[in-house]
């Protein structure tokens, strides 16, 4: 009797602690792609806001985004 509980207890440990493995390795890998996406993007915003067709926008003081004006076109970052 106290041979059968000990292997179900160790049994219910080796699947506690895979299931625990296996979770952490997915959610460690989602994780990264979720990084590397994100710096995929903002690597393909930098080089799309240097291309010279990009018009940039600037909130007026109604809350509408408009084209910059020609006068702030200097003071580009």
């Amino acid at each position: 009797m106290l041979l059968r509980i000990l292997i179900f207890i160790v049994l219910g440990l080796l699947i506690y602690f895979g299931v625990r493995r296996i979770w952490k390795d997915w959610s460690g890998k989602f994780n990264a792609d979720a990084e590397e996406a994100k710096r995929l993007a903002r690597e393909r915003d930098r080089a799309e806001r240097q291309r010279p067709d990009v018009i940039e926008l600037k909130r007026d003081d109604d809350g509408t985004f408009r084209p910059r004006d020609k006068d702030d076109a200097d003071k580009r970052h």
